[in-house]
């Protein structure tokens, strides 16, 4: 049977040597290490041993776009990715070319985990593990056939890719896959060149320092390196949609800190763990975080002992936004960002959305507002959070709700219950001064099992 993408691991092709046919049940991750890194080959022209080193390549999306700025994205990047690499191993980090380059300066350096760690940085649109040689073509197709020929056995159809950015390289790009296509025909003569839609792809990329070999890119998680587009506050509620909208104003290059509003006794210490494990698990998209935990059990009775039942929730959302604002900016946040989708509840229409930002003068981000529950659900899946949002823990914004919350609240009568609630501003301010902050850094271990 064929081998598919998803067979060969987080690179996309194959690590070790193999004798003969691999079925595709047989292929496991476990099964791919580094070990080609240590390997030598031999120059079929000069006889000369030539040390085969693996390396990681990362691609550049809308990056490349910046113009005069580019620099400045680059040098984040950079920084980003030796920093997620740093616990793996020493690695030496650079850009040329509109590629960044990983390389290891250490023997058995885990690639598996150090193409782990990078594929979840945003900034990169794709990724491949591929190997250094000599831009001499006997030395091309032997490194093409020891590195990645285990990944050409039990498939049918393949084909070569070659790209030239070094034009002094004597052969064409057409000639270089033409050629190397027919010297792995030679060693595989089962095999047949399909270059519309083949089983496998040999790439190879002709560069200043270098010929790269590789097997198909992976997607990376595109956007832009966190930090780029500066720094807001995420509201995170503990549901479903607030992990996915961090992780989407993640990938707009912002980098965050998270406010959660905690209720005792009305919601329990194990709601407030969930959180912060939410809070943890995506951090290898944000990066390190702050959770601010606003003690909120004394506005919120106040609003519900005082105010007219129907206004609850926009209320308290306001409330909410309003403390939000005094920790953003002492945090130097520009922005609060929140997981609100249009219509999806009473407190997310237009008209309750519109009283909800008049409470407060920062923007408010919804990178949700226009995705349905499934669209939202298949994100949170992806980052590994839904498993986590759905414990049935209570959080602060699921009680004391009323059964028929008005849906197009009006701004005058929001503002006229509020003046109706002159103690709210007080303890509004004693909430935010006895706010609670947790430091949630990218190396911790997620230790809530619910």
């Amino acid at each position: 049977s064929s081998l598919k993408e998803g067979a060969f691991g987080y690179s996309g092709q194959l690590f070790r040597y193999a004798k003969g046919p691999i079925s595709e049940g047989a292929v496991t991750e476990g099964d791919w290490g580094s070990s080609l890194r240590k390997l030598s080959i031999i120059n079929p022209t000069s006889g000369d041993a030539t040390f085969m080193k693996e390396i990681i390549m990362g691609y550049q999306g809308e990056m490349s776009l910046k113009g005069l700025n580019r620099n400045q994205f680059e040098a984040a990047m950079m920084k980003i990715l030796r920093y997620r690499l740093k616990t793996v191993g020493k690695f030496r980090v650079y850009c040329t070319q509109s590629t960044f380059y990983m390389e290891p300066e250490e023997e058995d350096v885990d690639m598996d985990l150090a193409f782990e760690r990078v594929s979840k940085v945003f900034g990169l649109a794709a990724l491949s593990r591929a190997v250094v040689c000599e831009k001499d073509f006997d030395t091309i197709c032997q490194t093409a056939e020891d590195y990645l020929g285990s990944a050409l056995h039990g498939i049918r159809t393949f084909k070569v890719e070659a790209r030239r950015a070094d034009k002094t390289y004597p052969m064409t790009s057409p000639e270089l896959m033409r050629e190397l296509g027919a010297y792995l025909l030679g060693k595989h003569n089962y095999l047949k060149v399909d270059v519309h839609n083949p089983q496998f792809k040999v790439i190879v990329e002709i560069r200043d320092y270098g010929a790269y070999i590789h097997g198909p890119k992976i997607p990376g998680e595109g956007g832009l390196p966190v930090g780029t587009s500066g720094r807001a506050l995420n509201m995170l509620s503990g549901g479903i949609d607030s992990p996915v909208a961090a992780y989407r104003m993640a990938k707009r290059g912002l980098a965050l800190d998270h406010i959660h509003f905690a209720s005792p006794p009305y919601t329990s210490e194990r709601a407030k763990l969930k959180v912060k494990a939410l809070a943890q698990l995506i951090t290898v998209y944000t990066g390190s975080a702050n959770l601010f935990v606003v003690p909120y059990t004394k506005p919120q009775e106040y609003i519900r002992d005082n105010a007219p039942d129907v206004l609850f929730t926009v209320l308290m959302r306001r409330s909410m936004m309003r403390i939000a604002n005094v920790i953003a900016k002492k945090q130097g946040c520009e922005a609060l960002v929140t997981g609100e989708s249009l219509a999806q509840v009473a407190s997310q229409t237009v008209k309750a959305l519109q009283c909800t930002d008049a409470a407060q003068d920062l923007p408010i981000l919804r990178p949700l507002i226009g995705m349905d529950k499934t669209e939202i659900i298949e994100t949170s899946r992806h980052i590994n959070t839904f498993e986590t949002s759905i414990l049935p823990y209570e959080d602060c914004c699921t009680i004391f709700t009323p059964p028929h919350p008005k849906i197009r609240p009006e701004l005058e009568e929001i503002l006229a219950a509020e003046a109706a609630m002159p103690g709210l501003a007080a303890l509004e301010a004693e909430a935010a001064e006895q706010t609670e902050r947790i430091r949630v850094r990218i190396t911790d271990q997620v230790e809530f099992e619910g």
